[in-house]
């Protein structure tokens, strides 16, 4: 198993900081508090369903921003992230609640045995809740966790139904969930647990079904539904069900409920020197997997901030990817725009365009993107993506080519990708902004097999 590496720490009840330096701390300040290093256990991120580790690297900057130790933060890539229709059943490249368990189980004791702590902290996003909780409660992780953070977790399901979505382990009626909220405390004996929840504006926790295919009907559940009897429960009201885990204010409250004082700061220290990192992996039968994909091309072009055209004459960086699927390491600075070229068999030649990486990362994993419904009779397509959040109508700015694209809903955030389609030709700039942040894209043409995505960091 792979065990990637980063920043952070936690302390049973609270950790020492110098009080000078959390006094000095600044957005403009680059000097971050330091903490103690015999103090500090590590920290583990688990993501949700369908996801990678790459979610959490801003999260991981902020704690690196207020002095954690890098070596003392991970993230988990669960080899088959994404879960079975119905737990109980085999399906090709899915998981069951019980790999997930085991799987997490194995990479902290992993951890442990690297940094040699005898306890870690966990983390996790929406299904990552699930698979934490399993582990705490059903595989020997009680003694082993001294806090555990659920931000978006599906606790109590999206739907509580004997005949909807029966066997899942996101309802709240089936075997597996049903046996972690037994008895009147939902949590366990020995970890700290706080759940991080939106107000009302979590698509997967609404007492209205249109997030899972059953529009008009009741869910069973209310806005509360991630929370746990037993539990410190916290409301970050306005943000949706994938910002409650990776938007600042979230990261605000993860901080000081493990290190116990708040953040001296939820701004990203920029570094001079950035290293970047990462695994190509791949699809299966339609699903994706973190497995490692051999035999990739990843190519890298430093692009122009304003149009996206390439600054050189060749990539500034090139390599074929090993069965470890590593497509690094990558030198670049804190200021530089960057394209990402993966071609592999089966896929889309995929051009997937970044706003600058503020500082190293080792988990920026690279999926090849998939033609969808119709994009291969298009010139071209560009997609924009925001992993870590939904576009929220009335609550944020985002164009795509200064068009908002059509398919995102109003009302409760509740997806993550923009689409529109274009000429090839003449080859132009498409410009993709979310809020504060704006990535520079070009109109590859899908006759040749391009597909063009812009991912933003926010």
């Amino acid at each position: 198993m792979l065990i990637s590496r980063r920043a952070a720490l936690l302390g049973g009840a609270s950790l020492l900081l110098a009080p000078a330096a959390l006094a000095q701390q600044s957005p403009n300040n680059r000097q971050p508090p330091r903490l103690r290093a015999d103090r500090v256990p590590p920290i583990i991120f688990v993501h949700g369903n369908g996801d990678t580790a790459a979610l959490w690297h801003t999260t991981i900057w902020r704690f690196e921003s207020n002095g954690y130790p890098r070596n003392m933060l991970f993230a988990i890539d669960l080899s088959y992230p994404s879960a079975r229709s119905d737990d109980s059943k085999p399906q090709p490249f899915r998981s069951s609640t019980t790999e997930q368990r085991d799987e997490l189980a194995g990479f902290v004791r992993q951890v442990m045995s690297q940094t040699r702590r005898r306890k870690v902290v966990l983390v996790g996003s929406s299904r990552g809740c699930n698979t934490i909780r399993n582990f705490v409660k059903n595989g020997g992780g009680a003694d082993l966790v001294s806090h555990v953070v659920l931000c978006g977790g599906t606790n109590h399901g999206v739907i509580v139904s004997d005949t909807v979505l029966v066997g899942s382990e996101f309802n709240g009626a089936m075997p597996f969930l049903k046996q972690l909220n037994a008895g009147d405390n939902e949590t366990v004996p020995g970890p700290a647990f706080l759940t991080l929840r939106s107000d009302k504006f979590d698509k997967y926790a609404q007492p209205d079904g249109q997030f899972i295919g059953q529009a008009g009907k009741p869910t069973g559940i209310g806005f509360e539904a991630p929370e746990l009897k037993g539990a410190t429960n916290a409301i970050l009201p306005g943000l949706d069900h994938r910002e409650v885990a990776f938007h600042k204010l979230a990261f605000a409250r993860m901080f000081e409920f493990i290190v116990g004082q708040a953040p001296a700061s939820t701004f990203i220290a920029a570094e001079r020197d950035v290293l970047l990192n990462g695994r190509v992996t791949g699809i299966a039968d339609g699903t994706y997997t973190n497995l490692p994909v051999s035999g990739a091309t990843v190519e890298i072009w430093e692009v122009a901030p304003q149009g996206g055209q390439r600054r050189f004459r060749g990539p500034s960086h090139r390599k074929v990817t090993g069965a470890d699927g590593v497509w690094g390491p990558f030198k670049t600075s804190a200021d530089a725009y960057l394209e990402f070229v993966i071609t592999t068999s089966g896929s889309p030649v995929t051009h997937i365009y970044r706003s600058p990486f503020t500082r190293s990362c080792d988990i920026v994993h690279l999926r090849p993107g998939q033609f969808g419904r119709d994009d291969e009779k298009a010139g071209s397509v560009v997609y924009m993506s925001r992993p870590r959040g939904y576009f929220g109508h009335g609550r944020d700015k985002f164009t795509l080519d200064g068009k908002v694209p059509p398919g995102i809903n109003e009302g409760v955030p509740g997806t993550s990708v923009g689409r529109l389609t274009f000429d090839a030709a003449p080859e132009r700039t498409i410009k993709a902004v979310f809020n504060n942040e704006e990535i520079p894209a070009r109109n590859w043409p899908v006759k040749d097999g391009h597909l063009v995505i812009a991912e933003f960091h926010n």
